[in-house]
């Protein structure tokens, strides 16, 4: 199948609000689809991050066309102008390739920049964009959509504790797990505590249960978790206890959040301004994520995020929360991957984590 390119594109498309990133009205963002002839999704997406008028754009475009070879992507065209927008999307030259949101050939502690990058071939030479070859090596590490049959047989996927396993994390209506996931996240939010089982009861008993009936069941599908106490230890994205991830709320409430990816997904839940301040686990340098009219800042600028889980099974609690997390650049990220050779996972740029963050927990408290 052909790839359409925007070649002649003038006015700006606007990234839909779930994004939750600081576009400048000069920043155009392009995108064209190439969807399969049976209208699925490929699972592919490809995002060309450049600044204006580089020169090897067309020589990128012209390789990703040929390595596809009629494979079915979602293309996005994206002109960087600054540095501090080159960190939050993960652009380290132009161009930067992205295959759903992460650098397929990334170079270790290489800065956010807005210059012009060098790709180096199987052969040591150097080039202006990654060779047809080794956008074919990285698009086959693309995994397809898996037929039903085939999932269970397959590898898991690191997002697979975050997301429940694709299920989401808002509870269903029936049996009244939803009534009481959004009366305690709602009393997080307003106190920063978790709210003690007896003030649930009157929510619990419209759909005719018990608090602690309802509470167990969130527990099983790992829509909360409880201590052993019966008291509730987290309710993603809040937690009860203290973490490395705070946030403070438009009502300066403040609130631990369970990992990296929950505290990014809290101010699209709650439609307000939110400030995440967390550390990097390597060097114990601060990463401040401001949330201002859903626009992010980053400090500092060049901040990355790990996402990974360990291979046993169990809630997202213990599998993945404390390996989700915020990293000050891209060479602790590496140290602290290279040193954690159990937990399986990638470091994501600015953008991806808090797309991830916002389609996980954006959803929790609407209205049906």
């Amino acid at each position: 199948m052909a790839v359409t390119w925007p070649a002649a594109a003038r006015s700006p498309i606007r990234m839909p609000p779930r994004y939750g990133l600081d576009l400048p009205v000069h920043w155009k963002v392009y995108v064209r689809f190439a969807s399969s002839p049976t209208g699925k999704d490929s699972g592919m997406r490809i995002t060309i991050l450049t600044v204006p008028e580089c020169p090897n754009v067309p020589v990128v475009q012209e390789r990703i066309t040929e390595a596809l070879d009629g494979r079915a992507a979602v293309i996005d065209l994206v002109e960087v102008f600054e540095e501090g927008e080159a960190a939050r999307w993960g652009m380290t030259g132009s161009p930067t390739v992205l295959l759903n949101g992460t650098d397929p050939f990334p170079i270790p502690g290489a800065p956010p920049s807005v210059s012009c990058r060098l790709y180096r071939d199987a052969g040591g030479r150097t080039d202006g964009a990654p060779s047809v070859q080794a956008l074919r090596e990285a698009f086959s590490g693309v995994r397809r959509p898996q037929a039903a049959e085939e999932q269970d047989c397959c590898e898991t996927d690191p997002l697979d504790p975050i997301g429940r396993a694709g299920r989401g994390r808002r509870a269903p209506a029936e049996r009244g797990l939803r009534l009481v996931q959004h009366a305690i996240l709602r009393h997080f939010a307003t106190t920063g505590r978790a709210p003690e089982a007896t003030l649930l009861e009157p929510v619990a008993a419209e759909a005719g249960r018990t608090a602690g009936e309802v509470l167990a069941e969130l527990d099983r599908e790992d829509f909360l978790t409880l201590a052993t106490s019966g008291r509730i230890a987290a309710a993603y994205p809040f937690s009860a206890v203290e973490t490395r991830h705070q946030v403070q709320l438009a009502n300066e409430v403040r609130v631990w959040s369970m990992c990296a990816i929950d505290a990014l997904g809290i101010s699209a839940m709650l439609g307000q301004d939110v400030t995440v301040s967390s550390s990097d686990p390597i060097d114990g340098q601060p990463v401040t994520v401001s949330f201002v009219n859903g626009a992010a800042r980053w400090e500092p600028a060049g901040a990355v995020v790990f996402v990974g889980r360990r291979e046993s099974e169990g809630p997202a609690a213990a599998v993945c929360c404390d390996a989700l997390n915020f990293f000050s650049g891209l060479t602790p990220a590496e140290q602290w991957k290279s040193a954690n050779p159990e937990v399986r996972g990638e470091i994501v740029s600015q953008a991806r984590a808090i797309e991830i963050g916002h389609q996980t927990f954006g959803p929790l408290l609407e209205e049906d």
